[in-house]
């Protein structure tokens, strides 16, 4: 479905903090100022009620006087760091009517379409530094719902501090002059690379130099048009691929999708890939106990976990053999010592993330983010404003067990995916008189 254009109320505004603030710069760690993450999370909420317009504003003003830097400026130091520039700025809050109703977006909203992207303000700005750290659009809807969309700045906060600042912000909507349940811990600096740099073990997700690979996936992916593509494994599913590993193989619901559908990704590609060719799964890994981060830490505290597989041995061999690959790469980010010498790598700027023969899994699930509530009840939908190449494992509202994967392919790969990343679960479930 198109989305039909937003009527914007009056001009986009800045949400200024209600208290003074710190002035300050704030330094960005290794894991925030990468390449990689020089982008914008975007959010998307469907509200079965909308909210007081006035009290959401004040709201993010008040929670803006916790969480300051957002409302700042990042800014360029030295040719190539980030920094954030904490002066007060605001956040942009935007105001819009659309003529669509919830029960033509929830029908969608298994798959995002480029359309959606009229739901959050478009920032008109020379570079990725020039947008501002937090920009809010809520949407009203003729139904009397409501759309909120945010984009949360990927290099301030990562997965984990967007649900916590979401989180935050409902709260104070709810109870203007509760104290935070989590208190922001802002100082980067517990993240600082060592000198000399001490990197003691080969990190597979990353390069530090350009060679031509001998097959670049990402490239010829993106060199195609793009479709949307959507899963939502029950718990039933999920057993179903589970049962392909035990007992031999203990696993969590993460390892098995993740191998699963890293497994169907390589296979859908097509028979063209060497069967010699290495491939890799990145996977986000939340490493805020291995190096004790403080509590309330909103940054970066995730790394890149990087299992990697020639092509014949993934499809060919059984689901055990990914699920084994994650595991290990989950466990090798366990060890401190492995997880400071990643920082001390990423000092170097020359180092990139290895994305020729890789599939990136983000992890939204189990972040609390679908359980945001500003007062008038849970979302009756949470997701990304729209669909990539980077593939995500999002909550499924009501089913705290189910995943929905989402992830962009190739026209040509569609139908190939589908089957692959469906068939056996459902051959494991008919087996178990699930159908």
């Amino acid at each position: 479905m198109e989305a039909p254009d937003c009527i914007y109320r009056g001009q986009v505004v800045s949400i200024l903090p209600s208290a003074p603030t710190p002035k300050h710069s704030l330094y960005l760690s290794n894991l925030d100022d990468q390449n990689f993450l020089r982008f914008s999370i975007k959010y998307l909420y469907l509200f079965k009620n909308s909210f007081n317009l006035d009290l959401l504003k004040s709201s993010l003003a008040r929670v803006l006087v916790d969480y300051y830097p957002l409302a700042g400026r990042l800014r360029t130091v030295d040719d190539h760091k980030l920094e954030v520039d904490c002066n007060g700025q605001g956040a942009l809050f935007a105001e819009a009517f659309t003529h669509t109703t919830l029960h033509q977006l929830l029908e969608s909203s298994k798959t995002p379409n480029k359309s959606w992207k009229k739901f959050l303000y478009k920032v008109e700005a020379h570079s990725f530094v020039d947008v501002p750290p937090l920009v809010v659009q809520v949407t009203k809807l003729g139904c009397g719902g409501m759309i909120l969309c945010t984009a949360i700045n990927h290099c301030v906060c990562d997965g984990i501090g967007t649900s916590q600042f979401l989180h935050a912000w409902a709260q104070l909507t709810k109870t203007p002059e509760a104290e935070l349940t989590i208190v922001p811990f802002h100082w980067r600096h517990v993240l600082k690379p060592r000198h000399p740099a001490q990197v003691k073990f080969r990190h597979g997700g990353y390069t530090a130099s350009n060679p031509t690979p001998q097959v670049d996936l990402l490239k010829l992916i993106q060199s195609q048009p793009l479709v949307p593509t959507s899963f939502t494994l029950t718990p039933s599913h999920v057993l179903g691929l589970k049962k392909q590993c035990v007992p031999s193989l203990k696993c969590t619901s993460f390892e098995t999708v993740a191998a699963h559908t890293w497994r169907s990704w390589i296979r859908s590609v097509g028979q063209s890939l060497p069967s010699k060719l290495l491939v890799k799964l990145l996977f986000s890994v939340n490493v805020r106990t291995t190096v004790d981060l403080p509590q309330g830490y909103y940054g970066n505290g995730f790394l890149l976990a990087c299992a990697e597989s020639s092509v014949e041995d993934l499809v060919d061999g059984n689901l055990r053999h990914g699920v084994r690959l994650v595991q290990e790469a989950k466990a090798r980010l366990k060890e401190e010592e492995y997880v400071r010498s990643m920082v001390d790598l990423l000092e170097d700027k020359t180092v990139k993330t290895d994305l020729s023969t890789s599939l990136v899994i983000s992890q939204w699930a189990r972040l609390g983010l679908e359980e945001v509530d500003f007062g008038e009840g849970k979302p009756l939908h949470m997701g990304p404003l729209t669909s990539d190449i980077y593939c995500l494992f999002l909550p499924v509202a009501g089913d705290a067990n189910a995943v929905r994967v989402l992830l962009s392919v190739p026209e040509t790969m569609v139908e190939r995916f589908q089957y692959h990343m469906m068939r056996q679960s459902w051959e494991e479930e008919e087996e178990n008189g699930f159908f």
